[in-house]
């Protein structure tokens, strides 16, 4: 294993552990502020108004978990059986595949924050830095191993 690609296993593994992380929040404790659970959004208790549209919520919040599982689990098949090489050219479809957040996601959040329907105020700033920073690590990982 060459000092490049232990980089990039170790930045994969930390981006796993904290999907891991919202994985476990969506499923179990979908209100929670924590992770990326969508208790930050005041529409998530003002669903459980109308009992069709929270489960439509529910829904939604429990395919995007499951969406994760299944992106968790490739990872962890391409960290234990693919070589190198392999693991470099998936950390660069990593870093567009991450970047579609600003496309449709940050947006949303970003006006939900701006009219208080986020909590806490900045949540969506927070996480734009957040994402940005693991595009930026994964780019750095990826300019290294070559």
């Amino acid at each position: 294993m060459t000092e490049t690609s232990t980089v990039l296993q170790v930045l994969v593994g930390l981006f796993l552990l904290l999907e891991t992380a919202n994985v476990l929040a969506l499923y179990f404790a979908p209100g929670s502020m924590r992770f990326n659970a969508v208790g930050v959004f005041g529409g998530w208790e003002t669903s459980k108004a109308d009992p069709d549209l929270h489960a439509f919520v529910r829904y939604l919040v429990f395919w995007v978990a499951g969406t994760k599982v299944i992106f968790i689990g490739l990872w962890l098949v391409i960290l234990t059986t693919a070589g190198p090489t392999t693991q470099l050219v998936a950390s660069v479809v990593m870093v567009p595949a991450i970047a579609t957040f600003y496309w449709r996601l940050f947006p949303i959040v970003r006006d939900l924050d701006r009219r208080g329907k986020v909590r806490p105020t900045g949540y969506s700033t927070v996480l734009g830095w957040m994402i940005g920073g693991f595009i930026a690590a994964f780019v750095v990982a990826i300019v290294v191993a070559l």
